[in-house]
Formats: C-alpha cells, sequence, structure tokens
C-alpha cells in the first residue's frame, strides 16, 4: 500500500457510497440506501440541520493519569503504556455523543441487539464519556453496570447501580469468572492488540447463556451510486481511508476489525462456539438518504464527524505517519467541504455481532466435533 502523506495538490472532495438500510442478520449485506431526490436542492453546511431536524487492569485514579498528554492542543489518555489514537477531551467526547444516539437509532431504540432481560451484571468496555452505561443502568436498575476506560472522563454523580473503573481491556481483566449477563465492545477499532485474547477475556468473565456483543465501524468511506471519486488516491476521502489502514498496520493495532467478519472469526478462535449473528450497516454521511430513519442517522453522523475530523486524524498522521500538523489541517479543511458537497452520498461501514456463552462445557464440545 503506498504512503499515505498528502499530495502536494490533492482534488476536489468528492462524496462517500451510500448509506445502507436495515441490516440483515447472519452476514449478510447491508443493502444500498436510496437517495433522497430532493437532498441536493437543500442547502448544504458544515451542520445539519435534520439534527433538530434543520497492570492488573483495573487502577485506582491518581494525579499523573490525570496529567493528560497534549498533541497540538489536544489531550490524550495518559494510562501507564496503554495506546489509544483519539483525544479525550471535550472536542472530541460531544462526538462520541452523537455517536451513540445515532446507534441507539440504528438498533431500534435499543441499546444493544443480544437477548437480554432483567440482567444482573453488565460490562461496558472502553465506556468513553459513560453514556451507554448510564442509559443502561437506568433502564436495569437491579443491574450491576460497571463501564471501564482509559480515561477518567465520566460524570462523578451516577445512578447507584452504575460505576466507572480505570482499566486497559487489552490487559488481563481482574473480574471474577462468570460474572456478567452482557459484556458490551463498541468502537475499539485501533486500539486492541489481540483481539482474541480481548475476546477470551470477556468469555471468561460471561456467566454461562450470558452474550458478548460487539459494535465497531469500517472506517473506509465508500458510495454505491459512484457519486464520490474514491479511485482518484488524491481524492480527501481516498486519502483518509489510507490512513486508517496504514497507521493501524504500523502500530499493530487494526481498524478494520468488522470487515470481512473478523471479528466473528476472533469470537471463534476466543472460545465462543457461535452462533454470531451480525448487522451490517451503512452508515450516512449526511441527510441525502430519503428514508427518514436513515436521514437522521445521516444528520448524527455528519456532526459528530465534524466535530471529531481532527481528533480523528491527528494522533495518527502526526506522530504514526510523520505529517506535518499544518497538513492535517489541508486535509481537515477539505474533509468538510467534501462532506458538505450535495452531491457526494457518501457513507462508511458498521456491523454488530452478537453471541452466547454456552451454559455448560458439553455444549463446546459438541460444537467443535
Amino acid at each position: 500500500m503506498g504512503s499515505s502523506k498528502p499530495p502536494s495538490s490533492p482534488a476536489a472532495p468528492s462524496s462517500p457510497p451510500a448509506a445502507a438500510a436495515e441490516a440483515g442478520t447472519h452476514g449478510e449485506e447491508a443493502a444500498p440506501i436510496i437517495v433522497d431526490p430532493e437532498f441536493e436542492t437543500e442547502v448544504q453546511g458544515d451542520g445539519d440541520s435534520a439534527l433538530g431536524y434543520a497492570e492488573s487492569s483495573t487502577a485506582s485514579l491518581s494525579s499523573s493519569i490525570l496529567q493528560y498528554r497534549e498533541i497540538h492542543g489536544r489531550t490524550y489518555q495518559n494510562f501507564k503504556e496503554a495506546e489509544y489514537w483519539a483525544p479525550n477531551d471535550d472536542k472530541q467526547n460531544d462526538g462520541l455523543d452523537l455517536h451513540h444516539h445515532m446507534m441507539y437509532l440504528i438498533h431500534n431504540n435499543s441499546l444493544f441487539r443480544s437477548p437480554v432481560e432483567d440482567p444482573d451484571a453488565v460490562l461496558d468496555v472502553g465506556t468513553g464519556t459513560g453514556i451507554w452505561a448510564l442509559d443502561c443502568a437506568d433502564q436495569f436498575p437491579a443491574a450491576e453496570v460497571i463501564g471501564t476506560d482509559l480515561s477518567p472522563i465520566q460524570p462523578t454523580w451516577t445512578p447507584p447501580n452504575c460505576r466507572f473503573e480505570l482499566d486497559d481491556a487489552s490487559l488481563d481483566w481482574t473480574f471474577s469468572a462468570d460474572k456478567f449477563d452482557l459484556v458490551h465492545l463498541r468502537f475499539l477499532i485501533g486500539s486492541i492488540e489481540d483481539w482474541p485474547k480481548l475476546y477470551r477475556q470477556a468469555y471468561r468473565c460471561l456467566k454461562p447463556g450470558g452474550w458478548l456483543e460487539h459494535t465497531d465501524f469500517t472506517i473506509r468511506i465508500a458510495s454505491d451510486d459512484g457519486s464520490i471519486p474514491i479511485e482518484d488516491p488524491k481524492h480527501p476521502y481516498a486519502i483518509w481511508n489510507r490512513i486508517f489502514a496504514e497507521a493501524g498496520e504500523k502500530i499493530g493495532r487494526t481498524f478494520l476489525v468488522s470487515d470481512k467478519g473478523k471479528n466473528a472469526e476472533w469470537m471463534k478462535e476466543a472460545g465462543f462456539p457461535g452462533p454470531f449473528n451480525v448487522e451490517h450497516y451503512k452508515l450516512p454521511l449526511g441527510t441525502w438518504p430519503k428514508d427518514k430513519k436513515w436521514k437522521e442517522v445521516g444528520a448524527f453522523n455528519k456532526q459528530s464527524c465534524l466535530e471529531g475530523l481532527e481528533g480523528y486524524v491527528l494522533y495518527l498522521a502526526v506522530k504514526i505517519l510523520g505529517w506535518k500538523f499544518e497538513e492535517v489541517q489541508v486535509l481537515c479543511s477539505k474533509m468538510r467541504s467534501a462532506l458538505a458537497n450535495p452531491n457526494y452520498h457518501a457513507y462508511y461501514g458498521c456491523s454488530t455481532v452478537w453471541t452466547q456463552k454456552p451454559l455448560d462445557e458439553q455444549a463446546i464440545g459438541d460444537a467443535e466435533a
């Protein structure tokens, strides 16, 4: 793969593929999203009016962890030797919360897809701002809900059944075996070196009959109708795609987690016998879809991307791929122009995979036979 260094004269922005409609289960590809024929007559801007429609693992908090690393004015976690590419400042966290609302819509106003009812204990790995864990604790007041993250950016006030712990999920977990009814993972691309190990930790900590669920992005921007010239290597979307692919390969933490069913394969390697339920989605960047649901998803997604552009790419481009800060700013400017282009029907992919730990070890033997 060629270098992701920015070309001397990048081409004008283009748009990614259209967003997909309702996702099928068991690995079925998401269908194309129909473009709203009136969309291109609407005035497009940076925002989207549709938003209003216009060592052990768990550690105690120490002062050093609050002394965040800073790169060009953006702050990053400082948890021991852990490596994570996204900032933890308010500017980036606002986008995370928008993604939470977006996924709630995509999952048909549900926090998860697993058939979990009245859980006793739930673990949210990589909880970020803690919004998913807080909503889960509100929905299930009798359940113990624990959210873990590298950064202590969660609210200090929580429901009595919810707590947050500082944790590097890539290390050995300190939770007891057979504890959780649901282990929930979301948006961990580019942060895990050994996915089978992570899933093995989840397997050990799940109760027999408990569920593992993982939702993540594919990162690659595309379009179904050819509205964006993604084959042009100088196009900002093409450059964007290369940055994540190359940086992930260089740091040994892939961004291609849900591509071609890799996460389901790793779950099987970790000991989950299946079946693996999979839903694929195409997430529109903007309000160009005709369908009301996907138009709203696109509004959240576009706004989240606009708020998070610099944060998504700064660490990877500057620290990993050797870009200059000014080059990052130029790319972000071109990305904003592309996102505002009404002729681009862009999207990127996302998938949710959920599977169950067997009720007994005999079930594992039967599945492997």
